[in-house]
């Protein structure tokens, strides 16, 4: 079964093509952050345009890179939600009208279905059952994932998300758009003992994730230092802030392990690429014995690989697809609204 991931969600437009017997065959992303920058964020208008500009071009770039022809395809696999309303439509509008002229069925597929799953596009990749960290735009959630459309809700931020604690917490510090991604690198350079900041809901019993509390940290940490705001400080912080955040996420963590008594935990989203988290789980891996799990750096981000991927798993599962033409996106989707079989 050969199926056509489309990507459109935010600011990356992504196509691919996933074989269930040969795997992943090609993608082609596109990504929006040079246009947004200016702006210092991202512009809903012009995202939508940029996603219309660049489907077709994309798609022919995953055809050639993987040597096939549109009437190879089985099935198309697009991105339903949660998103932007007008970038999810570019996407959906495309993958449903395509797959009319084409004759074939569509996958209507939840954006973060499609992270929680990309640790399956590695050469060793985990198995059914997991804890699965997802830490994705504005979503943090810790779940057991006992197969696919087979999620338990263990634990989930109660206001904001790590990734947007990370972007906030970027701006604070004067870093430019997209600030979560240069917040890392400047960590790096930071002195780990220079700030104390708090680690909120460290000791809360439960698995649930605060975040806001520490954003507001970084901005009365920000207000203290006045007019020395310079870069060994702004350094200094970042590290303080990246400590803190990693330090919550892997401890919640271990704590779910622990709780269902199961031995793989996958990481998934954009703050999964992380280097501090991603050494700091694979250090308690290693003393605890169990086995961590991350997508290919590549696949961190929005990419369509990995709607290509849960398009043809959810087909594999008995999903039934959707006849091509009718279709509606679904902005606000939580996760847990989708039930074993049905991605609608």
């Amino acid at each position: 079964m050969l199926v056509l991931g489309v990507e459109s969600s935010c600011d990356e437009t992504g196509i691919a093509l996933y074989d269930s017997a040969a795997g992943l065959l090609s993608h082609a992303l596109h990504s929006q952050v040079a246009m947004h920058a200016e702006y210092g964020g991202v512009v809903p208008e012009l995202a939508s345009r940029d996603h219309i500009r660049r489907v077709v071009p994309l798609l022919r770039e995953a055809l050639a890179g993987a040597g096939k022809m549109l009437d190879d395809v089985d099935a198309v696999a697009y991105t339903r939600g949660p998103g932007l309303s007008g970038a999810l439509l570019v996407g959906c509008a495309f993958a449903e009208a395509l797959a009319l002229a084409m004759g074939k069925p569509t996958m209507p597929v939840h954006h973060l279905e499609g992270h929680l799953l990309s640790p399956l596009l590695s050469g060793d990749p985990p198995s059914f059952p997991f804890v699965a960290l997802l830490v994705s735009g504005g979503h943090t959630q810790l779940m057991r994932v006992s197969g696919v459309g087979r999620y338990e809700l263990l634990g989930e931020t109660l206001d904001d998300a790590a990734g947007e604690a990370f972007d906030k917490s970027a701006k604070l510090l004067g870093l430019p758009y997209p600030g979560g991604a240069l917040l890392s690198k400047l960590a790096e350079r930071g002195d780990p003992g220079k700030y104390a900041l708090p680690r909120p809901m460290l000791h809360s019993g439960d698995l649930n994730f605060s975040f806001s509390g520490l954003k507001t940290a970084v901005l009365t940490l920000v207000r203290e230092q006045g007019d020395a705001v310079d870069e060994a400080f702004k350094a200094d912080a970042a590290r303080a802030f990246q400590e803190a955040i990693v330090e919550v996420l892997v401890k919640k963590s271990l704590k779910a392990i622990k709780q269902t008594g199961l031995k793989q935990l996958v990481v998934a989203g954009g703050v999964g690429a992380n280097r501090q988290l991603r050494a700091t789980l694979d250090d308690e891996a290693r003393r605890k014995r169990f086995r961590v799990y991350y997508p290919e750096l590549e696949f961190c981000t929005d990419n369509g690989a990995m709607i290509a991927l849960a398009g043809c798993l959810r087909l594999q599962a008995g999903t039934p697809a959707k006849p091509a033409g009718a279709f509606a996106v679904q902005p606000r989707w939580p996760l847990m609204d989708i039930a074993a079989g049905d991605a609608a």
